[in-house]
């Protein structure tokens, strides 16, 4: 798999963690008095309620553990060459040669537009002398 692919599936893998995280926290947390004025809460009847303070831990360790693997992707990167200058004139290159190319592809379009109505017509005075030579009954 090529590094950018490895970058993408890291950083799906990097959101699935950060999803799954938000969700277990918003889960099994334990509820909160709001003010004075509310009424004490009744405390959360989850089955993993025990492991609940270590769970954070874990999970912020697999997000940062994730956030490594990406950086260490994105070092291994091949470094730019030239600088910003160098892929600005590479691009420019880039563009005159697309342009070029296209205008040949239009060019070779239109060419074939035209053998199309060509052979549209003679088809067309093939037909007519098809039909022009039947006689009538």
């Amino acid at each position: 798999m090529d590094i950018i692919s490895q970058l993408q599936e890291q950083l799906n893998s990097i959101a699935a963690l950060t999803f799954n995280t938000f969700g277990t926290l918003q889960r099994d947390a334990p509820p909160v008095r709001l003010s004075p004025n509310y009424p004490e809460p009744p405390p959360n009847p989850t089955e993993d309620s025990a492991n609940f303070p270590d769970q954070p831990k874990l999970m912020s360790a697999a997000l940062v553990k994730a956030a490594k693997q990406f950086d260490a992707l994105v070092a291994a990167l091949p470094p730019s060459e030239g600088g910003e200058e160098a892929q600005l004139r590479r691009i420019a290159e880039l563009q005159a040669e697309n342009d070029a190319v296209g205008q040949e592809l239009q060019k070779q379009l239109e060419a074939a537009e035209k053998e199309l109505k060509q052979v549209q017509e003679l088809f067309s005075q093939a037909a007519d002398n098809c039909l022009n030579l039947k006689k009538p009954d």
